[in-house]
């Protein structure tokens, strides 16, 4: 077990996170760090059959009650679970969700856990996709060109402007209904017609559209940040613990989460992200992405997140200091050590990473070549799920995981049998068989087409 210099654990810690998602290892990666440490974890998870919940760091799974998550049912459960722990506890969100709801009622949970201390509104100015288009033009941050229609005809002709295809994002993706499951927060746009489309679906979305330009992908192209962002003199933010990273793979491919990453230094990467915590004065652990833009050579900034990324302990240095555990220290008023960097470092979601294999084995097309700084030496893997100290939660997701691939590939084989078993239960209309002239006879009757016609007429 590894523990950073003189780390205290006795003030206990809850995990939060809202969405319904097993497969979130991020979740897993906070509960492990924390409870390598010794701190007593406590975690909100989605169900009793959660992955996280079978983790030897676990110490309490506290489910999250079912239905829609208002912001008093958010701060009562919160409350509840307190109750439960028995004593204040540092509090860490894993969603954009979790993030905006505890900034915005952080006067009701003050007494009873520690946070970042910071605007109310802020976590959920930097996590809408359309408040950060305006943030990043103020502070000179490079952005994709971006459009927010009106109306339909005006997302139709958007795509003049912004060329196809382009992408198309809500601005609160957090606020999608589980019932518009086809709905997904970024999609990319191929036709006028699709942007039409998705602008008349705005009210069931919950938010805005936003459209933006769309920059090619290839490899060392897609970047992140991740950054632990304390108080510092002069009231500024100060980074006692961050870094930048490369997306090798994602899933989905292109727009997706993080399946393969590498720790390596960026300093546009870095300069951009901390110019973003100067301009908003944002304190605690914040998750950003960059798209390399080849036709201007510059990297820009795609989405903001208030919380730790899923990857986050890719940035782990060699004492086990991650960004939560820089974030618990100094919330219980503990030094937080210098780090030391471990660039190379790689972090694998082994399902992600699997999907992400397979989908670029299909790709033919040819890809342009690597750019960007140097790729450094490969200083160690960490994989999302698997852990030689702590193995059951990637049986449990593998578990979960295989099953609904089995239970999806049922219901495709249930419904190719029950359209052929239509097909053989559907009545057959025979058509009457072709009267053809009798070759020998033009002016003379058909000749018979079958067997028995030619008999009896022998």
């Amino acid at each position: 077990m590894t523990r950073t210099a003189a780390f205290d654990a006795g003030v206990p810690a809850l995990v939060l996170r809202l969405d319904r998602n097993p497969f979130h290892h991020g979740t897993l990666g906070a509960v492990r760090s924390l409870g390598r440490a010794g701190v007593e974890v406590h975690a909100v998870v989605e169900s009793r059959r959660s992955p996280v919940g079978r983790s030897r760091y676990l110490h309490r799974a506290h489910v999250r009650p079912r239905g829609p998550m208002t912001w008093t049912r958010f701060v009562e459960t919160l409350l509840q679970v307190s109750d439960r722990i028995g004593r204040p506890a540092v509090l860490i969100a894993m969603d954009d969700l979790s993030a905006i709801g505890v900034a915005a009622h952080a006067t009701r949970l003050a007494s009873r856990y520690l946070f970042p201390a910071q605007p109310a509104d802020l976590p959920a100015l930097l996590a809408d996709k359309a408040e950060l288009a305006a943030l990043c033009e103020r502070a000179g941050i490079e952005h994709p060109r971006t459009v927010l229609p009106a109306s339909a005809a005006e997302a139709a002709d958007a795509v003049r402007g912004l060329g196809l295809p382009l992408v198309a994002k809500w601005s609160r993706p957090w606020l999608l209904a589980p019932h518009a499951a086809d709905l997904r927060s970024t999609t990319l746009v191929r036709s006028p017609a699709d942007a039409r489309r998705l602008f008349e679906r705005t009210e069931q979305a919950g938010s805005r559209l936003l459209l933006q330009r769309y920059l090619p992908d290839g490899p060392d192209r897609d970047w992140f940040f991740h950054g632990y962002f304390a108080g510092g003199p002069a009231d500024q933010p100060s980074c006692p613990l961050g870094g930048s990273g490369r997306k090798e793979l994602s899933w989905p491919p292109r727009t997706g989460l993080t399946a393969v990453g590498r720790w390596q230094p960026n300093p546009a990467v870095e300069e951009a992200a901390l110019r973003l915590v100067a301009e908003v004065g944002y304190r605690g652990i914040l998750d950003l992405d960059f798209r390399r833009d080849e036709a201007a050579g510059t990297y820009q900034l795609l989405d903001a997140n208030p919380r730790p990324g899923a990857q986050f302990r890719l940035f782990t240095d060699h004492a086990g200091l991650d960004v939560v555990r820089a974030l618990y220290l100094d919330l219980t008023g503990q030094r937080v050590p210098p780090p030391v960097p471990r660039p190379g470092r790689v972090f694998v979601a082994e399902n992600y990473a699997l999907l992400s294999v397979v989908a670029a084995s299909r790709r033919d097309r040819p890809r342009p070549p690597a750019v960007g700084p140097p790729r450094p030496e490969r200083q160690g893997v960490e994989t999302a799920w698997f852990a030689g100290d702590d193995p059951l939660p990637f049986f449990a997701m593998a578990a979960i995981w295989l099953g609904r691939g089995l239970a999806k590939a049922a219901r495709r084989l249930a419904a190719v049998v029950r359209r052929r078993l239509a097909r053989a239960s559907a009545p057959t209309r025979v058509p009457p068989a072709p009267r053809q002239r009798d070759p020998t006879d033009p002016t003379g009757p058909a000749a018979p087409t079958t067997q028995s016609d030619r008999a009896s007429m022998s």
